[in-house]
């Protein structure tokens, strides 16, 4: 299973959790688990992704989120997960 690490953060407003989750499961793409929560007015969301099903390439994903990011108003990075894994080690 190729899994990636998304997070969103920024400002709340109504259908961020809409819009990212309608990208997603268009380009074919599984959440396996969710958070989320909202501190003061500030949204945070992390996200474990199944990308063995995705209808483009990693690269094209990961920069079609942060634009859509950028369009909602909140920053979104999507990470492989052995990436990941390797940059919060401690």
């Amino acid at each position: 299973m190729k899994k990636s690490i998304i997070t969103v953060v920024g400002k709340d407003t109504v259908g961020i959790i809409a819009k990212v989750c309608t990208y997603l499961a268009d380009r074919g793409i599984n959440i396996l688990d969710i958070s989320q929560t909202i501190v003061q007015d500030y949204f945070n969301m992390m996200m474990i992704v199944d990308m063995n099903n995705a209808k483009k390439p990693f690269g094209e994903i990961s920069d079609e989120l942060a634009a859509l990011g950028e369009e909602i108003g909140v920053l979104i990075k999507c990470q492989r997960e052995d990436i990941f894994d390797k940059m919060h080690r401690i």
